[in-house]
Order: structure tokens, then C-alpha cells, then sequence
């Protein structure tokens, strides 16, 4: 069995304003650099034999301040990216219910199976989605036959495993929330995953705490 550190990147500037990111590569806001650090000092004292990455830049940000400390590399997978959502990426939430509506409706309705407009890049069902990050996740553990691991990532693929682990269907209304920065716990046999703790952001209050006692000064 393989011990994962399933963990959401920090902060993004679009996060703090509900801009939809999907695959458009968005780096971390100061406030996600700090996340990143506090988040890389709790977990400072676990063994881990390797950090593995979405490839796009604010996982790869998150990751390298976990990885950076240990000496070891980041693993990117382009498989542990974000849902790509078309035309949605880069629109405020409240934008795309006006501008896309059929869509923005099926969205809503949880339709695994609906395909948005194009933008930028061309849009993933859910269901695609979904299949592609757990089995992502899956393949990493298979291949790599560690005892314990990091993989950071985003909150749609939070999301699926999360789903995944507790056999829960998507037409189910999302009853958990997915925090920046958080430290969700798994284990897997390569096969199938295990939830073990979920949305661990104590490091995060240690860290508004610490901002207050400096301004206390």
C-alpha cells in the first residue's frame, strides 16, 4: 500500500476572485507562496520517496516548495491537471451563467456527459475528466512502488478522488469543500484508492495567526 499526500496548489490571484482556470497556466499570488511554504513545513518531518506534480505552474509552484527542502525533484504528470473546461477558462463565475447558458444549465445539473464551447483549448466531459485523473493517480502508485508520496494538484481532481474513494456518483450535489493548500489523505494498492483524512488546513490558521501576531507589533 502507498500512502498519498493528495494536495490542492495555493492560492492563485484568479482563485481569490473566482476566475475559472481550467488548463489556462495561472502561477500563485503571494498569499499562495506563503501557503505553499507553511504547507511544505508541516509536512516537513514525513518521509516521502517522491513529489509528483500537474504540470501546469501553480501545482508546480506548490510542489517545488514541498520538494525544493528535501533536495528532490518534481515529478510532473500532465494527467493530475485540472478539468479542462473550453470557453469557461479564463470568466468569472458570474460571467458564464450570462454568456453561456444552455451550458452554464448543464454544468449545474451535474451533466457528467456535457461538453462546453471551446476556447483556448477544446473542453473534457466530467466523465472523461474523472476517469483520466484517477487512473492517473492510480498509475502512479502502481508504477511507482512507494511507501508514501506527495501529489499536488487541483480541486476538480480533489474532487474525483474524493468521489472515487467513497464511491460517490457525480449527480450527488458536492457536500465537501476543497480548501488551497490543503493536505487530503489516501492510501491505494494501485487499484483502488482509500480515504484516510481529508482537508487538513491547520498549517493555514497557523499561518493567519502568525500574520496577526505581526501586525500585533
Amino acid at each position: 500500500m502507498t500512502d498519498i499526500l493528495l494536495i490542492r496548489h495555493g492560492e492563485t490571484a484568479w482563485n481569490a476572485v473566482r476566475r475559472l482556470q481550467g488548463h489556462l497556466d495561472i502561477g500563485l499570488n503571494a498569499e499562495g507562496m506563503r501557503q505553499a511554504a507553511a504547507l511544505a513545513r508541516a509536512i516537513e518531518d514525513e518521509a516521502l520517496d517522491a513529489v509528483y506534480s500537474s504540470d501546469l505552474l501553480r501545482a508546480r509552484q506548490t510542489a517545488t516548495a514541498i520538494a525544493a527542502p528535501r533536495g528532490m525533484e518534481v515529478r510532473l504528470d500532465r494527467g493530475l491537471r485540472e478539468r479542462c473546461y473550453g470557453a469557461f477558462e479564463g470568466m468569472l463565475y458570474g460571467e458564464i451563467a450570462a454568456r453561456y447558458p444552455e451550458a452554464h444549465a448543464a454544468w449545474k445539473a451535474r451533466d457528467i456527459d456535457a461538453r462546453f464551447p471551446a476556447g483556448v483549448h477544446v473542453a473534457e466531459t466530467m466523465r472523461e475528466f474523472a476517469d483520466r485523473t484517477v487512473k492517473t493517480i492510480l498509475r502512479i502508485v502502481a508504477e511507482g512502488g512507494h511507501r508514501k508520496i506527495a501529489v499536488v494538484c487541483h480541486g476538480g481532481v480533489l474532487e474525483c478522488a474524493y468521489r472515487a474513494a467513497l464511491g460517490m456518483d457525480f449527480a450527488q450535489a458536492r457536500d465537501f469543500d476543497i480548501f488551497n493548500a490543503s493536505i487530503n489523505r489516501f492510501s491505494s494498492d494501485g487499484r483502488s484508492l482509500r480515504l484516510l483524512q481529508w482537508g487538513d488546513v491547520a498549517h493555514l490558521d497557523r499561518l493567519d495567526r502568525e500574520a496577526l501576531d505581526e501586525l500585533a507589533k
